[in-house]
């Protein structure tokens, strides 16, 4: 992983910009707690791996609302911090970045691969919350431009571009009284990719270079007023000769000290990157939601 200097930097700009969006007077929110989401290590609402149709933030049809993101996964032989902040405007639009730093020491010494991600989502139809007469799903269609900022290594392993843009189509529904009377949310997200490992290795590849449909899911109750347990798979494309891609999934468990504050841990199965098979990690996040 990186040094601590990174991780305070990534720590300190989320809680900075996460305070900027909590001074201002044009930001509120009134929506319901599950109905945040959290920020995925891309930068847009929903998982930790996997978007929602959900629009960051609590602001209702009338407010603004946003959140700022520090994510840190650790495994045997990888690290990945990810910073990032998301504004959602009038539970109809959102924008979001993200900023990754990938530790990749252990394939060659001192290498540290970097990406950015610019986000946007639009909410189409349908409401993320069940009501007899408003079953359908929250749907939302989202983009990501994702620009890799260290290509050598990429591009010699056979990726044959340094950027690419993502589109993603999610469908997202929350039951207040589910199991056994406990809220549940339910999310899948179909994209269109042609990422190596989210894109931290390039887009396309000397066996495949076409954009493939990739699904995505999520589930998660809300155990108590504070604390949700959920779990997430994301499907990935396999396009480099040179290495192995694997579908990512992870369960995890989320604790709400504060209605503005979220602290996320959980247990993510990588599978083989970068030719180091079944990569076990670890991950927390902190977000600051208002």
């Amino acid at each position: 992983m990186g040094s601590n200097r990174g991780v305070k930097r990534g720590v300190r700009a989320a809680l900075v910009a996460a305070l900027c969006i909590a001074a201002s007077p044009a930001f509120a929110g009134d929506r319901l707690l599950a109905t945040a989401g959290a920020q995925m290590i891309e930068g847009a609402g929903g998982g930790g791996i996997v978007p929602w149709a959900l629009i960051a933030g609590y602001g209702t049809n009338r407010q603004i609302g946003g959140s700022a993101f520090y994510t840190r996964v650790d495994s045997s032989d990888f690290g990945l911090q990810s910073t990032g902040l998301a504004i959602g405007f009038f539970d109809r639009v959102e924008v979001s970045f993200a900023r990754q730093r990938f530790d990749a020491g252990s394939v060659i010494p001192d290498l540290v691969l970097r990406q950015d991600v610019i986000g946007a989502k639009v909410r189409v139809l349908g409401d993320a919350v069940y009501e007899q007469d408003r079953w359908w799903p929250q749907v939302s269609i989202g983009v990501q431009h994702k620009k890799n900022t260290d290509f050598d290594v990429p591009s010699a392993v056979g990726a044959k571009d340094q950027k690419d843009t993502e589109l993603y189509v999610a469908a997202t529904k929350i039951w207040l009284a589910g199991f056994h009377g406990h809220t549940v949310l339910a999310n899948l997200t179909v994209r269109s990719t042609r990422a190596n490992q989210m894109g931290l290795l390039g887009f396309g590849g000397d066996k495949k270079d076409s954009r493939s449909l990739q699904p995505e899911g999520s589930l998660a109750v809300l155990l108590t007023d504070t604390l949700v347990l959920g779990a997430e798979y994301r499907a990935k494309p396999d396009n480099l000769s040179a290495f192995k891609e694997q579908d990512f999934k992870d369960v995890f468990l989320a604790w709400f000290p504060h209605r503005n504050v979220a602290v996320t841990a959980g247990v993510a199965h990588l599978g083989t990157i970068a030719g180091k098979p079944s990569q076990m990690g670890t991950y927390i996040s902190l977000q600051l939601t208002h």
